[in-house]
């Protein structure tokens, strides 16, 4: 599966970095993932021009990435699918 890793300026104005597997990647891979943990999944949610909720692996968590502050560019590189079985 594709991961990604990239960093960004936050609000605060810190730089953070972050590895991470977009949304699309994974519900391609295994949808009950996703719906099994999006509250609401199934409906639509809007974010600011440049914001995508990704999870993030080092968090293990879903956040927010900022493609609009970009520091660096995005690398992408494989991880192992059964990370999210």
């Amino acid at each position: 599966m594709k991961a990604y890793r990239g960093e960004f300026i936050k609000k605060d104005g810190s730089v953070r970095q972050m590895n991470f597997v977009k949304l699309q990647d994974i519900g391609q891979f295994n949808s009950e993932f996703l719906s099994d943990r999006i509250g609401g999944a199934g409906e639509s949610r809007e974010y600011p021009d440049g914001q995508e909720l990704v999870f993030d692996l080092i968090a293990d968590n879903f956040r927010i990435f900022n493609h609009s502050t970009l520091v660096t560019e995005i690398e992408e590189y494989e991880i192992d699918d059964s990370l999210f079985i």
